[in-house]
């Protein structure tokens, strides 16, 4: 089976933790296996400081790239696992809006959505993981 582990220049580096992607090929198929991503950009700035739906906006532009980065669209992602902090159930509209912004409404993924104490870093309200299944390239 086919490995490798990839941190996209376009993603915040946390190489030294772990892996933004690993993607293994095996059979024709495409694994890709994503970090979760939270709300901050590229050089590890937060993005929306409080706002739960600036942080989602920008963990699914981080997700994005992180596809792209690796040839896949959202249209290949079959899971989702979203951690929200002191998660309440009315955050689930702002969550849904912003997935259906990113995701074709007929082709949404399986998604789990799990409330959580805290995350890696005290501002961080939410961070997506994300799995996915593709054609492997030739």
């Amino acid at each position: 089976m086919k490995r490798e582990h990839h941190n996209p220049q376009t993603l915040p580096d946390w190489s030294g933790m772990f892996s933004q992607l690993v993607v293994t090929e095996q059979n024709g198929l495409k694994f890709v296996h994503i970090s979760g991503q939270v709300g901050v950009d590229q050089t590890k700035k937060l993005v929306g400081d409080g706002s739960l739906r600036a942080q989602t906006r920008q963990a699914l532009v981080n997700l994005q790239a992180a596809l792209d980065s690796v040839g896949v669209s959202v249209q290949d992602v079959v899971k989702l696992i979203i951690y929200v902090v002191d998660y309440e159930y009315e955050q689930a509209r702002i969550i849904r809006e912003e997935l259906r912004a990113v995701f074709p409404p007929q082709k949404l993924p399986a998604l789990s959505l799990l409330g959580v104490a805290a995350l890696a870093e005290k501002h961080f309200l939410i961070e997506i993981d994300a799995e996915v299944i593709a054609a492997a390239s030739v």
